[in-house]
C-alpha cells in the first residue's frame, strides 16, 4: 500500500489542495457578506430566495472548507463581521443595486465559481476533495441557471446581440 492508496480523509494534502480549500473559504466568507448585502438592495421576493441560497451555499462551503482543514493541522481563514442589517428603503437611490443589476451580479459570480471549482477539482489528488468541489460546482451550476431563468421572465437579461442571419448563408442562397 502507498501513502495515497487508504481513506482519501486520512491522506495527506498536497500544498495546492491545502492552499485551495483555504482560498476557497476565505472566498466564501468574502461571498456570504456581500450575499448579505445585496439582500438588502433587492426588492423582489424571487431574487431574494435566490441570494438566500447563494448565501446559504457558501456558509457551507465555508465550514466543509475549514473542517477539513482543521482536520489536518491547518488553521482556517477568519471570518467576517456580521452586517448590520438595513432596509431597502433606508438605501438612498443612487446608491442602491437595482434588482436587474443583482440579477447578473450573481450569475456572473457562480459562473467564476465554476471556472474555480472545475480548477480545484483538476489539480486534486485526494477524492473526496475533488469530489467536494464537483459538488459545489454543481451547485453553483443550479444556481447561475435558476438566476438566468429568473432574469429571463422579469425582463432583466440583455442579450448580446443575436446573429440572425449570417452572412455567409445570404451569400450562398443569392
Amino acid at each position: 500500500m502507498g501513502i495515497l492508496s487508504g481513506n482519501p480523509k486520512n491522506e495527506p494534502l498536497h500544498y495546492g489542495e491545502a492552499y485551495d480549500l483555504w482560498q476557497f473559504s476565505m472566498a466564501a466568507k468574502g461571498c456570504v457578506s456581500g450575499y448579505r448585502a445585496l439582500s438588502f438592495h433587492a426588492g423582489d421576493k424571487e431574487l431574494k430566495a435566490i441570494i438566500g441560497d447563494a448565501i446559504n451555499q457558501a456558509e457551507l462551503e465555508a465550514s466543509e472548507c475549514d473542517e477539513i482543514l482543521v482536520h489536518n493541522g491547518i488553521a482556517p481563514p477568519p471570518g467576517l463581521p456580521e452586517r448590520p442589517e438595513a432596509k431597502l428603503e433606508d438605501i438612498p437611490v443612487g446608491a442602491r443595486f437595482a434588482d436587474q443589476e443583482i440579477a447578473p451580479m450573481l450569475s456572473a459570480d457562480m459562473a467564476a465559481g465554476l471556472v474555480v471549482c472545475s480548477q480545484i477539482m483538476a489539480k486534486c489528488i485526494r477524492e473526496d476533495v475533488g469530489a467536494l468541489f464537483a459538488k459545489y460546482h454543481a451547485t453553483k451550476a443550479a444556481l447561475g441557471l435558476k438566476s438566468l431563468r429568473l432574469a429571463k421572465e422579469k425582463g432583466w437579461l440583455i442579450p448580446p446581440p443575436l446573429q440572425i442571419v449570417r452572412p455567409e448563408l445570404e451569400e450562398a442562397r443569392k
